[in-house]
C-alpha cells in the first residue's frame, strides 16, 4: 500500500492525483487488477472526473457549495457541517481497472482528491489487488 500526501491550499478544492496513482500503479507488480484509492478523511472525498479542462473541477465545487452552503443551520458546532455533506455526497474512494499496468480510465477522465475543509494536510491511500 501506498500513502499520498496532499496538501489542499483552499477550504473547497479538487486537486488531481491522476499522475500520483499512475505512478504508483506503473510502479507495482500489477498489471491486471484492481486499485483502490481511499482517504480516511470525514471532510474529504476522492472522485473521478474531467481533468480536462479546470473550469469542471472549479464548476464542482461551487454547485457542491451551492447545494451546501456553510451558513445552512447546522447543529454541528465546529463550523464544517457543509464538509462533512459535501464528503459523503462524493465518498472516500474510488476503484479503478488496472489494465496493461495502467489504470483504466477515460480519455478525459482523471482522480481528484476532494477538500471539503481545507486548508490542511491530508492522506490518500492507494491499494493495489491483482
Amino acid at each position: 500500500m501506498h500513502i499520498l500526501n496532499v496538501k489542499s491550499r483552499s477550504r473547497n478544492e479538487l486537486i488531481d492525483i491522476t499522475a500520483d496513482v499512475t505512478e504508483y500503479v506503473a510502479a507495482s507488480s500489477v498489471k491486471d487488477g484492481l486499485c483502490i484509492v481511499f482517504t480516511p478523511h470525514t471532510t474529504a472525498a476522492i472522485t473521478i472526473n474531467e481533468n480536462a479542462d479546470p473550469d469542471v473541477p472549479r464548476d464542482f465545487v461551487s454547485a457542491l457549495s451551492k447545494v451546501f452552503p456553510v451558513e445552512m443551520d447546522f447543529r454541528h458546532n465546529e463550523g464544517n457541517s457543509d464538509a462533512h455533506l459535501k464528503s459523503s455526497i462524493v465518498g472516500c474512494s474510488e476503484l479503478v481497472i488496472i489494465q496493461n499496468g495502467r489504470p483504466l480510465l477515460g480519455t478525459w477522465q482523471g482522480l481528484f482528491f476532494c477538500e471539503f475543509d481545507g486548508p490542511r494536510n491530508r492522506k490518500v491511500f492507494i491499494k493495489m489487488l491483482g
